[in-house]
């Protein structure tokens, strides 16, 4: 009878339970055959197992060995079932002796001397065993600190294959290195980003603070050195904190993605990514041969800062509409499809022109080559950002104190302020949290106008040719002001307020281009 161990995989950001059955078949010559549907990486493992026991003093089975890991119907890839597949081996050879009842579950790689390697996807791996009823799980010492934030499964962190075999067989252990005690729950460190190190740009703070009240998108356009990318930086740390949902989908993603440190736990710091602007399709949406997260989902639930914006190619812009107007991305690939949650606040850099100098008297780019260059991004993609402001540059000798911008800590407490306020708002309404999140059928209910406030929205969205999708991004926009104000009301100020919000499309109406004329 075939001996049966549990273990676990990854699709997606959730896991599924595998089972690992082992069977010594006599007569046969001495190999290790691994079925099931496995990858490069679980076929090697016959061969990391076999160096891992020789090590350890255990007997390699002269017979043939066949590992079977079911259901055998869906692929199977990575190096976490090693430790499952050398356990079972084990007992199915009774060279151990199981004395524990219950049912334990195991995920880890093996090296060549018998030691446990940290993986990826522990955290949704353990989320399913928890889900699936099991106990006890087994992983490796550097993965614990991440696998005991779920609650509810006792987690024993071990370093080597020694190290399980003797709590297989006598039920102790020891906690590796006080793993528990190490974890490092915060990403990043290293010293906090304040918005009091900006000074002279207290305009774009004021619609940083209103883009962070809402979730809503932002793009800032302004000459090299204004200050773009160091406002960027600095708009996690007025961000809401997550909560334990929000962390635990985070923290999820970046395991599956294997960009967590050993010992990380649960991250709880919003993420914020940055991509290089000569970033691949797949890097920035996600892909490989098995349909990995990109940076909108490693994002998720943080900032997606996108400098240089003109400069990504047109192909991978466009790719954004899809997460920016469903909150997920859907990847589809040979080896499977998978999908992950997107929901980012993008935050995009912009030159003016191409010399990046417009309308300073450094500029000598005219007003078709100004446009040709802006042209670069799509209207789809420009109707999905919320919010177009100018950035200033400033005369660095003329600062005095006061064009100091409050500190991070005065603004996040206002966006606190606003987004409890959302969150009470639409506690009834699932999936929807923020302002920016808002459908069509709750923009009519949450954002009436009043006679004087509709006419004036009416008037410039008729004069600048606004799409239905503009004209609701600026009625959330409004609601969002009226948030900040803690008004019931959305007033004509907060209409104005969302109306200033596109300073692209004032620049671009100064603009003077011959065409063609065509019959």
């Amino acid at each position: 009878m075939a001996t049966v161990v549990n273990s676990f995989a990854v699709e997606g950001i959730t896991g599924f339970g595998v089972e690992i059955e082992a069977a010594v078949i006599h007569g046969q010559p001495k190999m290790i055959s691994i079925i099931g549907m496995p990858d490069q990486a679980v076929k090697e493992a016959g061969e990391r197992i076999q160096a891992a026991l020789d090590y350890c003093g255990y007997d390699i089975p002269k017979d043939r060995t066949v590992i079977s890991l079911a259901p055998g119907d869906r692929r199977k890839r990575g190096s976490h079932y090693d430790l499952g597949m050398v356990v079972a081996l084990l007992m199915e050879t009774e060279q151990i002796f199981v004395k524990d009842d219950e049912p334990v579950a195991f995920i880890g790689e093996l090296s060549l001397n018998g030691l446990l390697r940290p993986g990826s996807g522990i955290l949704p791996m353990v989320t399913e065993a928890k889900r699936m009823g099991v106990k006890k799980i087994v992983v490796p010492a550097d993965n614990a600190g991440e696998a005991r934030k779920i609650s509810g499964i006792e987690v024993i962190g071990l370093k080597s294959l020694k190290d399980v075999v003797k709590y297989l067989q006598t039920g102790q252990f020891e906690c590796a290195d006080d793993t528990e005690e190490k974890d490092n729950d915060d990403q990043g460190g290293g010293d906090v980003l304040d918005f009091s190190d900006v000074r002279g740009q207290n305009e774009i703070v004021e619609a940083i603070l209103l883009a962070a009240a809402g979730g809503h998108n932002i793009m800032m356009v302004g000459a090299p050195g204004c200050g773009k990318s160091m406002i960027a930086s600095r708009i996690p740390g007025i961000l809401p904190t997550m909560t334990e949902q929000e962390s635990l989908e985070v923290t999820k993603i970046h395991s599956i993605a294997g960009v967590l440190k050993p010992g990380q736990g649960i991250i709880t710091q919003r993420p914020f990514r940055a991509p290089h602007h000569n970033a691949s399709l797949n890097a920035l949406i996600g892909g490989g041969p098995y349909a990995q997260p990109g940076e909108v989902s490693l994002a998720h639930n943080g900032v997606l800062f996108l400098d240089e914006m003109a400069e990504f190619t047109k192909s991978t812009l466009d790719a954004l509409r899809q997460p920016l107007e469903d909150k997920k991305v859907t990847i589809s690939r040979v080896n499977g499809t998978n999908s992950y949650p997107a929901n980012f606040m993008l935050v995009a850099a912009l030159n003016p022109c191409p010399c990046g100098y417009y309308p300073g008297p450094k500029c000598r780019c005219s007003d078709y080559e100004i446009i040709h260059y802006r042209s670069k991004l799509s209207g789809p993609i420009m109707e999905r950002i919320d919010i177009q402001k100018d950035v200033k540059t400033i005369n660095y000798f003329g600062l005095s104190d006061e064009d100091e911008a409050p500190p991070s800590a005065v603004l996040r407490a206002r966006v606190e302020k606003a987004r409890r306020i959302q969150q009470e708002r639409y506690e009834d309404e699932p999936g929807i949290s923020c302002n920016a999140q808002m459908t069509t059928g709750l923009l009519k209910k949450y954002c009436q106008l009043d006679e004087k406030s509709s006419l004036l929205m009416k008037n410039e969205c008729t004069r600048r040719g606004y799409s239905a999708r503009v004209i609701h991004k600026l009625l959330r926009l409004a609601r969002t002001a009226a948030d900040l104000d803690e008004s019931a009301d959305i007033k004509e100020s907060h209409v104005r307020q969302a109306l200033d919000c596109r300073d692209l499309d004032k620049s671009n109406e100064k603009m003077y281009v011959v065409g063609k004329w065509h019959d």
